[in-house]
């Protein structure tokens, strides 16, 4: 992975409940070795849509393994955040199907995905604006019976501006800390995998490069990232995997380094 942040990051790996078999892990050369298990995480040859509508996914498969950030990328309208609620069961998949840790759960709903231990955080209403910051992240234990209380310190260190704000409304923090305790209250489940649809969208470049740094640390904690991105260059940066849609289909797959040094993707998805 391209690591513009050094060896920071915390280790801590049970922030994560992220034990599983991981598959395929790309290396920095581009070249990968296989383990057994299979991607801890994959969308297989997905294809569908929403209802009876027609199908926006056309043959789509998306991976990501223990430790790897995997982010999607591609055009308006090209069916990343499609992809991303297909594995996580919020749409029909018609054919294809959708595995966790080798468990085929093509056939889950979203709340039994959680259950499982998918973590997701949309776009938009991902936080609950009235209550304050400290009962958002009480909110994301609800499928827990043990103790919280030490993931809860973990959060606040990994978002120590969150433990500033801890007692003030949810609703009145900017765009950059809202995103951060919708990320916490997801990593409050102890979630195998973790799935951000897109999470720097509509912050400052700043806010988004602590985004990313924070995402990084998450990561390096052993738990999966599944990420859909617009700021397509900055997010291939920090990426172990690439998938470009157009149009619902895989358009082009590779580490993130391969991909921002393929001159038809910097030409068609990343401005030259």
């Amino acid at each position: 992975m391209s690591d513009p942040y050094g060896d920071r990051g915390n280790k801590d790996r049970s922030i994560a409940n992220a034990d599983g078999q991981g598959s395929v892990l790309p290396k920095a050369s581009g070249k990968s070795y296989a383990a057994a298990g299979g991607p801890f995480l994959i969308g297989d040859n997905m294809t569908g849509g929403y209802g009876k509508g027609p199908d926006i996914l056309h043959g789509c498969t998306i991976a990501v393994d223990k430790g790897e950030i995997a982010v999607i990328v591609g055009p308006n309208g090209a069916g990343k955040s499609t992809a991303m609620k297909a594995v996580f069961g919020m749409l029909d998949v018609r054919s294809g199907s959708v595995r966790l840790d080798g468990e085929d759960i093509t056939g889950l709903s979203p709340q039994a995905r959680v259950a499982k231990g998918m973590g997701f955080v949309p776009q938009t209403s991902n936080i609950f604006t009235s209550m304050t910051v400290e009962e958002n992240l009480e909110m994301g234990a609800f499928i827990r019976r043990d103790d919280y209380r030490a993931t809860m310190e973990q959060i606040y260190d990994l978002f120590p501006i969150l433990r500033d704000k801890r007692n003030q409304a949810a609703g009145e923090l900017s765009g950059g800390q809202r995103q951060q305790v919708a990320v916490g209250r997801a990593l409050m489940t102890q979630p195998k995998v973790l799935m951000l649809d897109e999470p720097t969208a509509g912050v400052s470049p700043i806010v988004m490069d602590e985004l990313f740094d924070r995402i990084i640390e998450v990561a390096r904690t052993g738990i999966p990232i599944l990420m859909v991105e617009q700021n397509a260059r900055q997010a291939l940066e920090i990426a172990d995997k690439g998938y470009v849609l157009v149009q619902g289909a895989n358009a082009y797959t590779g580490t993130g380094k391969e991909l921002l040094a393929d001159p038809e993707v910097r030409k068609s998805f990343l401005g030259g």
